[in-house]
């Protein structure tokens, strides 16, 4: 089994620690390949990031497709350009925030996401909403890290994400914690036992649900809503995208 997973922003050293977590948790025999688009944000951290991203995920999963990937992650805990991959493969794709969502809806009956600076919250929140879980999410919490500040000083993003984790067991009587960017994904482990309570990343949420979606023989429906982009015209920038359109369809 060979799953993609597709850092959205174009920061290398991040995807190779996602890559590096997804692999720990991989079943022998599942090949991860990390990668980031060749063109896009060096972070996501606002609306505008995550639109001008989604263009780089398609790209990643139809070039997938050519390699022979079985199933793709979409490694940013807003998962950008979600629904749009899922029109442009049969083969299934999963978001890290919605795998942890549902992995925790397991485990808990109540949590909190700890995330990075404070813009993002209402992106999380109504990110949580459309995916049914605002009953369950009892806070999103933000910290003053930017993205790329977890690369730069791990030691130090452990800390801040430390502290503002503790916060949400105290003060939201969270049953797990949720966190809520891909390159957090080194400190789930250590938290989890400081802590002691499920400390889950999305990135190994989704590696795993991959696996199983994939053993089970399952792939996205194509009866109406997920189906191959209708063939149409596409100018300036975006015009190989409409002559990329229906593309797979073609070639069923």
């Amino acid at each position: 089994m060979k799953i993609k997973i597709i850092n959205p922003n174009t920061t290398w050293e991040m995807t190779d620690s996602i890559g590096a977590a997804g692999r720990s948790v991989a079943r022998e025999g599942t090949e991860i390949v990390a990668v980031s688009p060749s063109f896009g944000p060096a972070s996501i951290e606002s609306y505008y990031d995550e639109f001008l991203c989604a263009p780089g995920v398609i790209d990643e999963v139809r070039l997938g497709d050519r390699e022979g990937c079985d199933a793709y992650i979409v490694a940013c805990y807003g998962d950008p350009g979600l629904h749009a991959a899922r029109e442009v493969t049969r083969k299934p794709v999963i978001g890290i925030a919605e795998a942890s969502l549902y992995t925790a809806s397991i485990l808990a009956a109540r949590f909190s996401i700890v995330t990075v600076i404070p813009r993002i919250k209402t992106m999380l929140e109504e990110m949580v909403a459309n995916y049914g879980f605002s009953h369950k999410v009892v806070n999103v919490r933000t910290t003053p890290l930017y993205v790329l500040d977890i690369e730069r000083d791990p030691a130090g993003a452990l800390e801040t994400l430390r502290e503002e984790a503790r916060r949400a067991v105290a003060e939201d009587d969270a049953e797990a914690i949720l966190l809520g960017c891909a390159g957090f994904a080194e400190f789930a482990d250590e938290l989890e036992e400081e802590l002691g309570l499920p400390v889950l990343d999305g990135v190994v949420c989704a590696v795993k649900l991959a696996e199983a979606v994939v053993e089970l023989g399952k792939t996205t429906s194509k009866s109406k809503t997920y189906r191959f982009p209708e063939r149409k015209a596409f100018t300036g920038a975006f015009a190989r995208f409409g002559d990329d359109s229906g593309q797979a369809e073609a070639a069923e």
